[in-house]
């Protein structure tokens, strides 16, 4: 038979002992009130307190972008740099002390309230390949920006667009079962094959003119003159290129040849001194665009 009489007694030990606990409270450890409720020093002078758009106030685009700066994250990044703009944009060389090596006609007050940054923008081709490129033609309609730099995709993926539409798409689709159909795909976006070749049909003519020129007047063409003369024949407002020729803005691209102007230049190099494009040629591409967007 089983003895019950030290199970009784260990039970009532129990009790008693949780008893006592809960008549006696007992501090925290020591480690633990000093991680959690440790005295904190004063914010430096200047913090700026975490807060967002109150959307009760209404809904304004300018004061919305604002707010970003004391949003936190990402946002926060963007406010800074949304604040260093403006502060290059209102930048004269008269907040500047005059140097004792100054030019002597930039030592007047005038004359250095009239010397601005020089604003030179920066993008890849995915930014042009995807409805981005909207909002870099505009600033360089208007005079934003002094120079565009660039890779050769943003230049041929411009003029292109000029041509014919990218469609979107996503971005699992798998690229093997795309170039069976004659589909290229940048990230998300989708480039049917007939616009690279509708974008070779519009650009070997003026190759060609390109070429007599370089032979009958010694002409020499950089990527920069090169990016005018095609911005200045695409004739299209919707183009960054065509505003850029429009606007004597200089399109750097050190890498032209990094994409479909580069296939079409290797490919016209096969054919005669000056001889015209024959016809449309159907050809496939040899890569499947991966880049994505940034």
């Amino acid at each position: 038979m089983a003895d019950t009489s030290k199970d009784s007694m260990s039970e009532a030990l129990a009790d008693r002992a949780i008893a006592q606990a809960r008549a006696e409270p007992q501090a925290p450890p020591a480690i633990a009130q000093s991680a959690v409720l440790g005295e904190s020093e004063e914010m430096p002078e200047g913090s700026i307190p975490v807060k967002g758009y109150d959307f009760n106030g209404g809904v304004d685009l300018a004061a919305l972008l604002d707010s970003y700066a004391q949003t936190g994250f990402q946002a926060t990044a963007f406010g800074q740099a949304v604040a260093e703009v403006r502060r290059m944009r209102a930048w004269r060389l008269s907040d500047e002390p005059v140097a004792a090596d100054e030019k002597e006609e930039l030592r007047s007050a005038e004359a250095r309230a009239r010397v601005r940054c020089t604003v030179f923008l920066g993008c890849t081709s995915n930014l042009v390949s995807a409805g981005t490129r909207e909002t870099i033609r505009w600033l360089l309609e208007h005079k934003k920006v002094d120079c565009l730099v660039t890779t050769a995709g943003g230049i041929d993926e411009d003029l292109m667009k000029c041509l014919a539409p990218h469609y979107l798409g996503d971005f699992g689709l798998k690229g093997a079962e795309l170039r069976k159909k004659g589909i290229n795909r940048i990230g998300n976006l989708l480039v049917p094959n007939r616009n690279y070749c509708q974008f070779e049909d519009w650009m070997t003519p003026l190759l060609d003119e390109m070429l007599s020129e370089q032979q009958s007047k010694g002409t020499v063409w950089s990527p920069r003159t090169m990016i005018w003369k095609l911005g200045e024949a695409i004739a299209d407002e919707s183009s960054i290129c065509y505003w850029a020729a429009r606007n004597n803005i200089p399109i750097f691209c050190p890498a032209i040849t990094d994409g479909s102007i580069g296939d079409i230049i290797f490919f016209s190099s096969f054919k005669r001194p000056g001889a015209r494009h024959a016809g449309r040629r159907r050809r496939a591409r040899a890569r499947t665009h991966t880049r994505a967007l940034g």
